[in-house]
């Protein structure tokens, strides 16, 4: 099922996007590039390093046509306002330590609906370097979904008053893994992948 028009904001999700947009042009400064393709036709599978807990409020301001469900770890619920706003976005909390086929069944809807899933590879904030180490569900998540992948690199971490820029590269077209169907071989295949781009993009803007 596409959503090919643009969604017409809940109040607090409309408020996350105010935010973000505030911040971004004053005390943390963030420009974007090739935002435009975030607007591609739903569904997709939006992908991105993470470095901030305000990653997924930036990212969902520059998608101006489509609400971002993103997938986060369940331990956001426990943190004050990050929580809060983490609700006011309908997160899908996850288990990343135990097969959670709960998440796993909200993902699929989500895209089964038409809605664009933001995923984070990494699994966390504190890896050694970019998408080191890529967790295996995100390509378990896009096989099962069989749409496109769009990543999104930041340069850095959002800060005050240092600029970091966000570069939204173009849909990875992943027909060929998932033809192959659903295996170790094609998981490992699509995690390479995605590591792969993503050095691409870094090395492409140096």
């Amino acid at each position: 099922m596409e959503n090919n028009k643009p969604q017409k904001r809940n109040k607090p999700y409309a408020f996350v996007q105010f935010l973000a947009n505030v911040l971004s042009h004053t005390i943390m400064p963030v420009t974007f590039h090739n935002r435009e393709q975030l607007n591609m036709d739903a569904p997709y599978i939006l992908i991105a390093n993470h470095q901030s807990m305000l990653d997924p409020l930036y990212i969902s301001y520059a998608c101006k046509k489509h609400e971002i469900r993103w997938l986060g770890k369940k331990e956001i619920a426990k943190m004050p306002v990050i929580s809060w706003f983490a609700k006011k976005m309908d997160m899908i909390h996850v288990d990343r330590h135990n097969t959670d086929m709960a998440a796993m069944r909200q993902c699929m809807g989500a895209v089964k609906s038409g809605q664009v899933l933001g995923i984070f590879p990494e699994g966390t904030r504190h890896q050694p370097d970019l998408m080191h180490e890529v967790e295996s569900g995100t390509a378990f998540i896009a096989l099962r979904a069989g749409v496109p992948l769009l990543p999104v690199y930041t340069t850095r971490r959002i800060s005050f008053f240092r600029r970091a820029h966000t570069y939204v590269g173009q849909p990875m077209d992943i027909s060929d893994l998932k033809a192959q169907g659903m295996n170790t071989e094609t998981v490992e295949t699509l995690c390479k992948r995605i590591q792969e781009t993503f050095w691409k993009m870094r090395e492409n803007i140096k």
